[in-house]
């Protein structure tokens, strides 16, 4: 973030080979095993059209994964807002930060994290959702380096789409929990339980409650479980 506010290029790239403190949203703990993980983050300089849609560049980091897995026959799906889930186990999580100049977006900082070898899944005390890593899924999975190789190259072919239909309908596309009952919790004492109906095009989640009330969601703090 520093970096970024400091003037970084666009598509300028960290890398960490392991985290003691990484973080993530809600100020949650990230623990990243040295040479486990593949944990990066990416500053993004917004075209003048992407400033009206940064809210969709979680969309487009999880997507990137979706589609790089599609491509080693490897079914993953996003739980919005951003996670990656693999057989229902989230393997990667990604964390959206923006830097402001004024009232102006200045950059955005992508940051993924992707548990790549087994040993990157954390003890099952520290879970607060079921985990896998791309290693568990398929074997053939195991250099950190060529998943960020393919990612980036996804992440790059789908960004001239961002808000596009065709992004949408991927995203759409890729949601996990679709068709299932599903709660949400917004910060509200109770729940909105109902099912996912689609996304709104700044990325927004619809869901039709059991009371057959459409609602959106938007990103922030936000939980949402199957039940």
């Amino acid at each position: 973030l520093a970096w970024a506010a400091q003037g970084a290029r666009d598509l300028s790239l960290v890398v960490a080979d392991g985290q003691t403190s990484g973080r993530g949203r809600m100020g949650r703990k990230w623990f990243t095993p040295p040479g486990a993980a593949l944990a990066f983050s990416l500053v993004i300089r917004p075209t003048g059209a992407e400033r009206d849609y940064v809210g969709l560049f979680s969309g487009l980091g999880a997507l990137a994964l979706v589609k790089m897995l599609e491509k080693q026959r490897v079914a993953a799906q996003v739980k919005w807002p951003n996670d990656v889930l693999i057989q229902r186990k989230k393997v990667a999580g990604i964390l959206v930060e923006t830097v402001w100049l004024g009232s102006e977006v200045d950059s955005v900082v992508l940051g993924m994290g992707i548990n790549v070898r087994q040993d990157a899944i954390p003890d099952l005390e520290y879970l607060n959702f079921p985990a896998t890593s791309l290693q568990t899924e398929q074997p053939l999975i195991t250099d950190r380096y060529s998943v960020l190789h393919d990612v980036l190259t996804e992440l790059l072919a789908w960004r001239p789409k961002l808000a596009s239909p065709a992004f949408l309908k991927a995203w759409e596309a890729a949601l996990a929990f679709r068709g299932e009952p599903i709660q949400v919790w917004t910060g509200a004492a109770e729940p909105i339980t109902g099912q996912i109906s689609g996304l709104e095009t700044d990325g927004s989640l619809r869901v039709v409650t059991s009371a057959s009330d459409e609602r959106v969601i938007h990103f922030g703090e936000v939980h949402l479980r199957p039940l």
